[in-house]
């Protein structure tokens, strides 16, 4: 008998979607209102606890640019391979990109 692959959103996601100990429950609200400008480098590391606006599992990781701002979530475009797509992630899986000088 052949097993079927599992292909839903969140197919082969255990290990980064899983919070450490501490960080368990649901974000601050200071991190769901977060505000971020057009232009603006974000990294998209997801929240588990959150699955509004959860971007697909092969985004994550990836560091994009701000586009605009659609309803309560923020498109972002990303490069996937050799493609620009664009990507509406909402702001809890955002995180800024710290600028080093």
């Amino acid at each position: 008998m052949v097993k079927c692959k599992h292909k839903g959103p969140r197919a082969k996601s255990r290990k980064p979607l899983t919070k450490k100990v501490r960080e368990k429950g649901t974000p601050n609200i200071n991190k769901i209102l977060t505000e971020f400008e057009v232009g603006q480098k974000v990294h998209v590391k997801p929240d588990p606890s959150m699955t509004s606006g959860l971007p697909h599992r092969r985004f994550f990781g990836k560091t994009g640019q701000i586009k605009r701002k659609q309803g309560n979530c923020y498109v972002v475009e990303l490069k996937d391979m050799a493609k620009n797509k664009e990507v509406i992630i909402h702001p809890v899986h955002l995180k800024t990109q710290k600028v080093t000088k």
